[in-house]
């Protein structure tokens, strides 16, 4: 009985057809370049996602930026000061400091984010910031 063998041939790795670029008159040698050109960028599929989800990062981040610059810093509040007297309440000072018709409860939680209270408990001697003209 005669053994049989096979070899097994990979393809080989294609490469760009080249052509040959003639010699320049200061005598240059003659070189090869592919040819579809010099210098021709191809993007694959994804080098165009990336591109694209870039240039979406670049205008976003640009829109974002221009909002915070447009709506720039809120404006300081003119406040003056006030010692709570014993019994006081926040309450109270808050009814004196609300404007007409305002909400007493919004001018109390805004006394507390102006001043930094976790809640309306006071202290005798305890110094307030109040909004100004109040």
């Amino acid at each position: 009985m005669v053994g049989m063998s096979a070899i097994a041939a990979q393809p080989g790795i294609a490469r760009p057809a080249r052509r040959e670029v003639p010699a320049r008159r200061d005598g240059d040698a003659r070189r090869a370049v592919p040819a579809g050109g010099e210098g021709r960028l191809h993007l694959t599929r994804r080098g165009r996602v990336v591109v694209a989800l870039l240039g979406l990062a670049v205008v976003l981040g640009g829109l974002m930026g221009g909002r915070a610059v447009a709506d720039g810093p809120e404006r300081a509040v003119e406040v003056t000061t006030h010692a709570v007297q014993s019994g006081e309440t926040l309450w109270q000072i808050a009814t004196r400091v609300a404007a007409p018709g305002e909400d007493v409860r919004d001018v109390v939680l805004g006394l507390q984010e102006l001043n930094g209270l976790s809640d309306a408990s006071l202290q005798a001697g305890q110094v307030l910031l109040l909004p100004a003209g109040s």
